[in-house]
């Protein structure tokens, strides 16, 4: 695949109105999110989850450009035999992967993290792109907390983005590069727009320095927002501008579009920040969304493991996707989500 085959494909991931549903939680991450519904988490189940999601006619159409899958989903098969991967194509979204392997202890940088799968990516894009996946995912994990995120960090998992996009482009896959600054501590705005800028700026001169071409992939970054334990919170418009000034800073007008991660956000908090950016206009890129538990939690509760509740789990699914979609051309309303309640 050729720099233009690999642009078109990351042009499709961002289109108009339409995003990403990241589907690829681990399976520890799931059989959590299956427990709090009181969901057996087996193979079946989560196939049968998942088939729910991806034949989500109206969302997946209309909403939806492409999903993330994990190792296991993109092996999988529909309940008559089709594969998952082609039950995603039928809608006229791309099937994408997470190639990571998760995080593991960063040596000598107390209570920091780095990403692991480098050994033998090759090998796997390779398959997954036999598979069919047009796109993979990379996620690198940033914490700020006391004394750190360290410089150690930063480059560490900076260069291993840097490394698995050169890979991913090299096998002609686009790949969605997610370096996320968590929100889980006590931090205020001003240190998140801190960090965040810190860590963008080192992922693009890594990506620069590995001949990464940046019009053949997507940034997934976090937006810039307070810890979860801040006292002092952030309003929508001030979430919005500080996110819109940060990337304006940091990420070149190359790069076709910035896919969001909800990162711990409620459902409502996610879509209103997206669309208060879309409707400030302006930007040299498309804004969009590739959430996962902003997008799954409403769908996961209605469903609870019970087939008969599919359908009630697809409108629920149907109905914050086409939420995010709007947010992604900033036509959101709240008024609408209140309607659907």
């Amino acid at each position: 695949m050729n720099l233009a085959e690999l642009n078109q494909v990351a042009q499709a991931m961002v289109a108009s109105g339409r995003g990403i549903l990241a589907a690829d939680e681990s399976s520890g991450t799931i059989k959590k999110r299956f427990d709090a519904i009181g969901a057996e988490s087996t193979a079946d189940n989560r196939r049968d989850y998942r088939e729910m999601l991806f034949r989500s006619t109206e969302a997946m159409s209309k909403y939806i450009s492409g999903v993330i899958l994990y190792d296991e989903t993109i092996r999988q098969s529909a309940r008559d035999g089709t594969p998952l991967v082609k039950v995603i194509e039928k809608t006229g979204a791309l099937p994408g992967i997470k190639v990571d392997k998760g995080i593991k202890p960063l040596p000598f940088c107390p209570n920091e993290v780095i990403t692991e799968g480098l050994d033998g990516l090759r090998e796997r894009l390779i398959e997954y792109r036999g598979l069919g996946a047009k796109f993979a995912k990379w996620r690198a994990v940033i914490d700020i907390g006391e004394g750190i995120p360290s410089y150690d960090c930063i480059m560490t998992n900076a260069h291993a983005l840097g490394r698995y996009a050169a890979l991913c482009q090299d096998e002609g896959i686009v790949p969605i590069v997610e370096p996320e600054v968590l929100m889980d501590g006590g931090h205020d705005i001003e240190r998140c727009y801190l960090i965040t800028e810190w860590v963008l700026k080192t992922v693009f001169e890594q990506l620069y320095y590995q001949k990464v071409a940046l019009e053949g992939m997507v940034l997934k970054p976090n937006m810039v927002v307070p810890g979860k334990k801040c006292a002092k919170r952030a309003s929508v418009a001030e979430v919005a501008e500080q996110t819109v000034k940060l990337l304006k800073a940091c990420v070149p007008g190359a790069v076709p579009g910035i896919a969001f991660l909800s990162g711990g956000q409620s459902d409502e908090d996610a879509t209103a920040h997206l669309d208060a950016m879309n409707k400030a206009g302006g930007l040299p890129w498309r804004l969009t969304f590739s959430y996962g538990r902003a997008l799954q939690a409403a769908p996961q509760k209605a469903w609870a493991g019970k087939s008969e509740n599919v359908a009630a789990g697809q409108r629920a699914f149907a109905h914050r996707a086409m939420m995010n979609g709007l947010a992604a051309l900033g036509q959101w309303k709240s008024e609408l989500e209140k309607r659907a309640a």
